[in-house]
């Protein structure tokens, strides 16, 4: 495993000029790389999209579906027999009011849970992530020279200055994973460069 510096920038232009500033540093150019993190939620682990299979403030959906299932019949039932007495209709409107009861019930049922645990779980979802989206600049360092890589960074604007293990191969850091906790270089490390 390879130790890695990152640092975040809000452009491109500024993170080659954070590289340029590495390289006149001393750094070398297969040891530097800069690449865009997109937002969270956008970095197309499935398919269809996004980062997780499952949107956590949906786990109790089916739940709340179920119960709004069960209390939208019985209320669209009671509806139906009532307009069944009042009116002298058909039978079959009040297994249509039922019908119709506890399809909108399994809706409202669905979403109110879906609010709840969405709520509970700090809405909307974070997935883990605390890493923002912009333009990263990696450099590939030894623990001799990654406080000075980092003053560089800082130096040339660079935000959220994180130090990392990692597979780095042809110049760039191959196994970077935008989901993993970034971890911030350690401040008393800072101070003393």
């Amino acid at each position: 495993m390879s130790l890695i510096v990152a640092a975040r920038f809000t452009t491109f232009p500024a993170a080659e000029e954070a590289a340029q500033k590495l390289f006149n540093a001393g750094f070398v150019e297969e040891d530097v790389t800069l690449f865009f993190v997109n937002p969270r939620g956008q970095h197309a682990r499935y398919p269809i999209g996004g980062d997780s299979a499952t949107d956590p403030g949906a786990k109790g959906a089916p739940k709340g579906a179920g119960l709004g299932v069960t209390i939208g019949a019985v209320v669209g039932a009671v509806v139906g027999v009532g307009i069944f007495a009042a009116f002298s209709a058909p039978f079959i409107v009040s297994l249509i009011a039922a019908g119709v009861g506890a399809y909108v019930g399994s809706l409202m049922g669905a979403m109110a849970r879906t609010a709840l645990d969405g709520e509970k779980n700090g809405f909307p979802p974070v997935h883990h992530e605390l890493r923002d989206s912009g333009v990263l600049v990696a450099v590939h360092v030894s623990p001799d020279n990654q406080l000075d890589a980092a003053r560089v960074l800082r130096e040339a604007g660079g935000a959220a200055i994180e130090r990392a293990s990692g597979r780095w191969q042809q110049g760039r850091w191959a196994d970077f994973d935008p989901l993993k906790e970034p971890v911030p270089l350690d401040e008393y490390s800072e101070k003393r460069a």
